[in-house]
């Protein structure tokens, strides 16, 4: 379908990328991967047509369309949400026009008999035939399906797309480019602002309805889930495996390996010549063969090594002090914007050293209830900080926030404290910023880098508890690999808003589904809970059966659902027991630290002149002691209880 031949694209004396010629096919699903810098985003611009090479051609049939999803795009905000998606029909539209004017034409004229009027009744036939095949009658539906599947509710259709935020209207760019069915599917990051649900109905399209599809993701499970075929990009040229990516990197590794092997012997070839026109040099009997092994040298052609990008994150969170046993705990949390409930009741707690995910359909509240966590919008119900909780918070826009004027260094320079300034340029080089990338402003960075910049910063503070919203949008593979690393060996507790199921395998062990307004808890990684939520689908199905089917089954299930539904109710009441014994714990906590606090303030009293000879502090203090020993006491049995009670 396409045939790329012998490209080339310069930026300045180095090409970044040369003599490259593939070719892609019909049904091909061709993941292009490559180090951030690369040329991915690059080659997509081309093989769209919105950028030329230096060099070579890019042969594209003339019946052939291209659909190309860039990673940011200007958008319109002049119409609904249906509208805009409408206009993927454009088309269409203009054929119905043309349609309906031949129709009425065709009324109006009376020579029946001449050879106009039977050419005009034959294009008529055609192009209404045409219109029924592009799917003319039925295309509403095509556009609700598409748009459900992306995500939007029917209630949504009307709305101007400007009250969207970028994620959701960047959704309804790429329904448009579904909608049109084309020939070649170019998409650059498609998954950036998409949840784990309409990720998935992504795949199934992309499996079931696209033609060929190249595509940019760092989402390792969604292209191992769409493609067939990996292009990677290295040293300038590209390297095409007929295989899904996990393949790949098994099949890459063994090259380099090879690679390695022959760089090595050529090395030792290189050495030994070198030493024979060394030690020969000046002997005239040997003349002929130093000149001939000199003529051998020249010829070598240096075999180069894949890149291997070393310099990838090496995150080590910094020791911080011990957190109170439940840092978070939320009883019956909501948050409303006028009529709008986002979520209600929300009653949940989290312990100490948990990692837990929190997933569901973008806008039902999981960076909303991050920031009632936070202290930055108002919510009503009861939400406790636990004690000496130190938070350290990644958001969506932190790349947004930093000053586009400041150097990467200053960024850093300006928030560093102490003896972690001497150590700046080794934390850049951690980060891909060594040499004179720390010299770069900040406005001339790619999305990748500015997310690695604000990683640095929340680095520089020593955390207890790191919330983490969407921290993985921009960073290549390799590098989410060495942060699920880093998250992994902390101690502390983290949470995590994330539609990655690739980085949140292995990580979490409890998953808070947000959606229709209430918060679920699922015990388990998020595996476990994708496979949770299948199953409940088909039990729907189950209990939705027909009369027809047989009373057995029926009776099976009914028994089934009453054991689900007594297994259910024990364990809402244990629930109920644990969250009644985690408060008294976290009430305890808050007493003995503020009787620690005002033994302290007795105590520096105490210690002045004035002070040492007033005894009615020493009677306060001792009584505040007692009160001390009496609260650590209590704190120790219900704590007691409560390890029992999760037994």
């Amino acid at each position: 379908m396409i045939s790329v031949d012998n490209l080339k694209v310069e930026f300045g004396v180095t090409p970044l990328f040369e003599d490259v010629s593939y070719v892609i096919n019909k049904r091909d699903r061709i993941a292009l991967v490559g180090k951030n810098g690369a040329g991915k985003s690059t080659m997509l611009k081309i093989l769209a047509g919105m950028q030329a090479p230096t060099s070579g051609t890019v042969s594209v049939p003339k019946d052939v369309t291209i659909g190309y999803l860039p990673q940011v795009m200007v958008l319109s905000d002049t119409r609904t949400v249906m509208e805009e998606a409408e206009m993927a029909f454009e088309h269409i539209f203009e054929l119905q026009a043309d349609i309906e004017r031949m129709n009425q034409e065709l009324a109006d004229r009376t020579d029946y008999d001449s050879e106009s009027y039977q050419k005009l009744i034959d294009k008529f036939t055609h192009d209404n035939e045409r219109f029924l095949m592009m799917g003319g009658t039925n295309y509403q539906a095509e556009i609700e399906r598409t748009l459900m599947g992306l995500g939007f509710d029917r209630k949504d259709f009307n709305r101007p797309t400007s009250e969207f935020s970028g994620g959701w209207r960047m959704r309804i760019e790429l329904a448009k480019l579904l909608l049109r069915c084309p020939d070649v599917l170019l998409l650059d990051e498609p998954t950036n602002h998409l949840d784990i649900e309409s990720i998935q109905w992504l795949e199934n399209f992309l499996r079931v309805n696209a033609g060929a599809v190249v595509l940019v993701s760092h989402d390792r499970a969604f292209i191992n889930n769409v493609t067939n075929r990996t292009i990677e990009i290295s040293c300038g040229h590209i390297y095409d495996y007929k295989v899904p990516y996990d393949e790949f990197v098994v099949l890459r590794k063994e090259r380099r390996e090879q690679q390695l092997r022959a760089y090595e012997n050529q090395q030792k070839q290189i050495q030994d010549t070198e030493e024979f026109i060394e030690r020969f040099r000046y002997k005239a009997t040997k003349a002929v063969q130093v000149q001939s092994r000199i003529k051998q040298l020249e010829k070598i052609v240096p075999i180069e090594i894949d890149e291997e990008d070393n310099s990838a994150l090496r995150l080590k969170f910094p020791p911080a002090m011990r957190s109170g046993n439940y840092p978070v705990i939320c009883e019956g949390v909501k948050k409303a914007y006028g009529d709008h409930v986002v979520f209600h009741d929300v009653t949940l707690t989290i312990n100490r050293g948990e990692k837990v995910a929190f997933v569901g359909k973008n806008g039902e509240g999981k960076s909303t209830l991050v920031k009632c966590i936070m202290g930055e919008i108002p919510y009503e119900g009861k939400l406790t900080i636990g004690h000496n909780v130190q938070i350290g918070y990644f958001a969506q826009n932190q790349a947004q926030l930093l000053d586009e004027n400041l150097t990467v260094f200053d960024t850093i320079d300006y928030v560093a404290k102490g003896d972690i300034r001497l150590k700046i340029r080794d934390i850049l080089g951690a980060f891909m910023f060594g040499g004179e990338a720390s010299d770069k402003k900040v406005k001339v960075l790619s999305g990748g880098e500015r997310s690695r910049l604000a990683m640095i910063k929340l680095l520089l503070e020593p955390v207890n508890f790191l919330i983490l919203d969407e921290p993985t949008n921009h960073l290549d593979m390799r590098s989410k690999d060495v942060l699920k690393d880093a998250i992994r060996e902390f101690d502390g507790t983290v949470i995590v808003v994330s539609h990655d199921r690739e980085f949140l395998d292995g990580l979490v062990t409890k998953v808070y589904e947000f959606g229709g307004g209430v918060v679920k808890e699922h015990l388990g990684g998020i595996y476990d809970f994708l496979q949770k939520k299948k199953i409940e689908n088909l039990n729907e199905l189950q209990l939705s059966a027909s009369p027809s089917a047989s009373s057995a089954p029926k009776k099976e299930a009914a028994t089934e659902v009453s054991e689900n539904k007594l297994s259910y109710e024990a364990q809402k009441e244990l629930n109920k027991k644990l969250r009644k014994l985690e408060k008294q714990v976290a009430d305890c906590e808050q007493k003995i630290e503020q009787l620690e606090a005002r033994i302290a303030e007795l105590e520096e009293q105490m210690a002045t002149p004035e002070g040492a000879a007033d005894m009615s502090l020493y009677e306060r203090h001792q009584q505040l002691k007692k009160e001390l020993d009496s609260a650590v006491e209590e704190w120790e049995t219900v704590s007691m209880e409560l390890e029992e009670a999760k037994e």
